[in-house]
């Protein structure tokens, strides 16, 4: 049995991903539609040989979908999002506008599956950040296994992350820097070629960027919300693929090795842990892949129970794309997509 399936932003980074996994995994699709804004109407994609058109979002019938996967801002999606789902199909939404809803369920597949039972609700799935996304499914094997208790993060997110628009003056930055000299930036506060920016979204009063917030509100909805995580993200002169380097405190003794091994068996994860000068991941290293992986596992000696971790992933993919078409496999696996009737 196939759906009809939509993808609306099909014309970004993370909506042209969406349909590459979705015929890369061979999700069960009948139909596929492309919709996006009116200004990218005729404007052609590809779904595996196919050649599709962007269809307008204002005059789509969402009613004749199973499956909508969202790739647009948060405020386009609050609107959006609430009207597609009452037509019918589920909506998947890669954007923050319902992560914090009680009645939405936040999901990454390998860490809270069971969640999806109360999709239903509004008909929303939300996606998480994409620096959550890879740092949960590190982290939950070892919250059930050992307790989490607190976790400091530093991340090193890709220009990606900021969508074409940061990739073009990275790019554009990097080529003028010893010639012309750099423009005054755009999408970025300040120079991101050759430099490092440790602001991410906007500021909250207490001093914390609203990116660093999201983090540590989805940790504890995903997982649990008595763990203990500050977090500084920082933009990174890097294409693709966002890096994490996580200090973890636990209640419970860890043993590095049983840690090492306990990731190697847990799904979503490769570990890739060799201590010489190859034996560890980077971004480009992961660009195009799916999983998550896990470097530099070493103990903490300066807490009780310490472990110190090096994750790195895909941030169109996992952090992104990937993770709605796993949603989506998820709701196919559990029998929880309705079909509409054929018109």
């Amino acid at each position: 049995m196939g759906y009809r399936v939509a993808v609306v932003g099909a014309t970004g980074n993370v909506g042209r991903e969406m349909l590459n996994i979705l015929e890369e995994v061979n999700f069960p699709v009948d139909k596929i539609h492309a919709i996006a804004s009116r200004k990218s109407i005729g404007i052609e994609v590809s779904f595996g040989n196919q050649i599709v058109k962007c269809e307008d979002i204002e005059q789509f019938d969402f009613s004749r979908v199973d499956v909508v996967l969202m790739s647009v801002s948060g405020a386009f999606s609050k609107i959006w999002s609430p009207k597609i789902g009452a037509a019918g199909p589920i909506v998947i939404d890669n954007s923050s506008a319902f992560r914090m809803d009680p009645d939405v369920p936040l999901i990454v597949p390998e860490v809270n599956p069971d969640d999806v039972s109360y999709a239903g609700r509004k008909n929303i799935i939300a996606n998480p950040n994409c620096s959550t996304a890879q740092l949960v499914v590190a982290l939950k094997p070892l919250h059930d296994a050992y307790g989490i208790k607190r976790v400091v993060v530093s991340t090193y997110q890709s220009v990606s992350g900021a969508g074409k628009e940061g990739m073009d003056e990275l790019w554009d930055q990097t080529k003028s820097v010893f010639v012309l000299g750099v423009d005054t930036p755009k999408k970025f506060p300040k120079q991101i070629a050759f430099n490092v920016i440790p602001f991410i979204g906007s500021f909250n009063d207490d001093g914390y960027t609203d990116e660093e917030a999201k983090m540590w509100n989805e940790v504890h909805k995903m997982i649990d919300p008595s763990i203990k995580l500050t977090v500084t993200c920082v933009r990174v002169p890097v294409m693709v693929g966002h890096s994490e380097a996580v200090n973890v405190e636990f209640h419970n003794p860890v043993d590095e090795d049983e840690a090492r091994d306990l990731l190697r068996e847990s799904p979503g994860l490769i570990v890739i842990d060799q201590r010489n000068d190859k034996g560890y991941i980077t971004p480009k290293e992961a660009q195009g892949e799916f999983p998550v992986f896990v470097s530099r596992i070493r103990k903490d000696s300066t807490v009780e129970n310490g472990l110190n971790l090096w994750v790195v992933a895909d941030n169109l993919r996992k952090g992104a794309a990937l993770n709605a078409v796993q949603i989506a496999e998820l709701l196919h696996e559990r029998g929880l997509i309705k079909t509409a009737a054929l018109t």
